[in-house]
């Protein structure tokens, strides 16, 4: 399986299992994602959010996509050009998580800023948690046995 149909495979599961996570435009984020992938990487994981810091903003939808070797964010603009983040394992600090009534938001603190995911159905807190979290981790060990 190539990493476009593990991608959008990865969405659809996400969508059908999380379906009160807010997001549009998945098509044209994963493209993005899709675009900065480099030959030797391969998508292990991949959900979509809202990459803002309030919940009321609801037109910030990024894929998000856990790789062998970082976290990748794609974000299609709606007039011209995207936005593209790419956290390496060793710019990976720490993940909170935090849990309202209906939705909750995921914090990545990386050693330069905070990436904030919001408007995630709560029941895909702790999925996501332990993806993001423990593939994050294991990058950070195999990086740091290889050298």
């Amino acid at each position: 399986m190539n990493n476009k149909e593990i991608l959008y495979k990865n969405l659809a599961a996400f969508k059908e299992k999380y379906g009160m996570t807010i997001g549009w435009r998945l098509e044209k984020n994963a493209r993005i994602v899709l675009e900065h992938l480099h030959d030797d990487e391969v998508i292990e994981y991949a959900f979509y959010a809202q990459k803002n810091k309030s919940s009321l903003d609801i037109l910030g939808t990024g894929v998000v996509a856990v790789t062998n070797k970082r976290l990748v964010i794609g974000r299609d603009r709606v007039v011209i050009g995207y936005f593209f983040d790419s956290i390496t394992p060793d710019m990976f600090n720490d993940l909170k998580v935090k849990s309202g009534i209906i939705f909750g938001r995921i914090e990545i603190d990386t050693v330069k800023e905070k990436v904030i995911l919001t408007n995630i159905d709560k029941r895909a807190l702790t999925e996501i948690e332990r993806e993001v979290g423990s593939a994050m981790l294991e990058m950070r060990d195999t990086i740091r046995v290889e050298n």
